[in-house]
C-alpha cells in the first residue's frame, strides 16, 4: 500500500521495498502542509494514543502516575514512526541512530510533559487526570518540535575531509 514508509513490524535488519518519497502518495499528500502542521497532526494522533492507553489503564485502578509512564512510552513509539514517515525528511543516518536521537529528545520532552502532568494530577486536576495529560502534552510538544527538528531529524552531514 501507499504507507510503506511507516515500516511497522519490520523484522530487525529487514528493509521492505519502498517507493521513492516523491512517489509515495501519502507523503506527497501531507507535504502540502507546512512541517509544523504535520508535526501537530502527528502529535494529535500521539495524544489520542496517550489518552486512550492512559484511560484504559486507569480503568483498572493503577495509580495515574504509573499509568502515564506506560501511555507515554506507547505514544512515543507511535509519534516516532509517524514523524519519521510524514513530518521530517530523511536525516541520512541509520534508522537505529536516528531512533536513539529521537529517544533522547523524546525523553526530555516527555520529562517536561510528565512533570507538569504530575503536578496537576496530584493538585488542581486530581479529579480530571485526562486534562492533566493534555496540559502536560502541550508543554512537552513545544520542547519536542524544536529538538526533533534541530537534533533527531537534522540532516546528517559528513565531516569535512571524510569520504561521502
Amino acid at each position: 500500500m501507499g504507507c510503506s514508509n511507516v515500516e511497522f513490524g519490520a523484522a530487525a535488519g529487514h528493509r521492505p521495498a519502498r517507493s521513492p518519497p516523491d512517489r509515495d502518495p501519502v507523503r506527497r499528500l501531507v507535504e502540502v502542509l507546512p512541517r509544523p502542521l504535520r508535526f501537530l497532526g502527528v502529535g494529535g494522533l500521539g495524544l489520542i494514543t496517550d489518552l486512550a492507553v492512559f484511560t484504559l489503564i486507569i480503568a483498572h485502578s493503577p495509580h495515574p502516575l504509573l499509568a502515564r509512564l506506560v501511555s507515554l512510552a506507547v505514544a512515543t513509539l507511535v509519534t516516532w514512526r509517524l514523524n519519521r514517515a510524514l513530518t521530517f525528511d530523511r536525516s541520512g543516518r541509520r534508522q537505529a541512530d536516528e531512533a536513539v536521537r529521537y529517544a533522547i529528545v523524546a525523553a526530555t520532552a516527555q520529562a517536561v510533559s510528565y512533570a507538569i502532568f504530575a503536578v496537576f494530577v496530584i493538585t488542581a486536576l486530581a479529579a480530571m487526570p485526562q486534562l492533566a495529560v493534555i496540559v502536560g502534552a502541550a508543554c512537552g510538544a513545544l520542547v519536542s518540535y524544536s529538538g526533533q527538528k534541530l537534533f533527531a531529524f537534522r540532516p546528517h552531514r559528513p565531516a569535512v575531509g571524510s569520504p561521502a
